[in-house]
């Protein structure tokens, strides 16, 4: 997976610490935003790429999170900071949004690192997140949203309750209740044979024969069922994450019993994903404020 495409500009970085929590690193490479009383950089952890930006809708009340994955292939090269953009038109709908940074490939990250990561970043919503909101945010309404290598860790971070003790991310307190995937690597086995990511061995540090339990407890079509309603949302011209990720997962989550469901939009790219004026986001967009006002709320 490549990177996908930057879309609108960086702004000015305006990093503020809400009730003593510590808002994490502050330098030039640092992605920008709008500051706002109400927009905040969170870190989650000790190293410097353990940090998220919360956008918190203003005034009182009980606001649904969505929790956003960026994409670049797990690589360092790509960061948060085009899901700036994205994670923002969801905030203007009253809807609370974690956009998550996560250690990669090349920079500290790969495994375990990066699974542990999405996994901490998902549960600091309750902890560190929720006390930078003022309490703010419901707790019981907390949604995925994740594209392309992001799309991965969303849809393994919706399935990582089924994993066995010792493995990143078992035994999670936070449970989403639903997932967005967009243009996601379900299956990591099957992007290395089929020739689409070769990103998939740097992640797991080496291919499906030399760490298959690694990419058995890495894919999260191996987690199924999940319990929640995901939609894989995926272009026909995506030539970066083959199509058959989205089709191959919905079919065997609604084998097993997962209210899952496959959008497949017509001639769309991998990176239009990425860019807030495309239909594929506006598509993506209206998915997550399905699910977010329980049009397909878990039961």
């Amino acid at each position: 997976m490549r990177g996908p495409r930057v879309v609108g500009r960086f702004l000015m970085i305006a990093a503020v610490a809400v009730g003593g929590v510590s808002c994490g690193r502050e330098d030039a490479e640092t992605p920008a935003l709008r500051g706002s009383a109400d927009t905040m950089k969170i870190a989650y952890g000790d190293h410097p790429d353990n940090y998220g930006i919360l956008h918190a809708p203003e005034g009182e009340g009980s606001h649904p999170v969505v929790v956003m994955v960026h994409g670049g292939g797990w690589l360092e090269d790509h960061d948060l900071g085009y899901f700036e953009p994205l994670a923002a038109s969801l905030a203007e709908s009253g809807v609370a949004v974690w956009n998550i940074e996560y250690r990669r490939v090349a920079g500290d990250g790969g495994w375990p690192a990066t699974l542990a990561d999405a996994d901490d970043a998902t549960e600091s919503v309750a902890t560190v997140v929720q006390q930078a909101a003022g309490g703010r945010l419901d707790l019981g309404r907390v949604h995925l949203a994740g594209h392309s290598a992001g799309g991965h860790l969303a849809a393994w971070i919706a399935g990582r309750h089924t994993l066995g003790p010792g493995a990143p991310g078992a035994q999670p307190r936070v449970r989403p209740r639903s997932a967005t995937i967009m243009a996601g690597v379900f299956d990591l086995a099957l992007a290395v044979r089929r020739g689409h990511d070769e990103f998939v061995g740097g992640l797991l540090g080496g291919a499906p024969s030399e760490q298959p339990a690694r990419y058995a407890v890495g894919s999260p079509i191996k987690h199924l069922p999940v319990g929640i309603p995901v939609v894989a949302v995926h272009g026909t011209a995506d030539s970066v994450v083959d199509p058959v990720q989205s089709r191959s997962y919905v079919r065997a989550a609604q084998e097993a019993g997962d209210p899952a469901r496959l959008a497949m939009l017509e001639g769309a790219g991998h990176a239009d994903f990425g860019d807030i004026d495309s239909t594929a986001w506006a598509t993506a967009r209206a998915i997550i404020l399905e699910h977010v006002t329980g049009a397909h709320a878990h039961r």
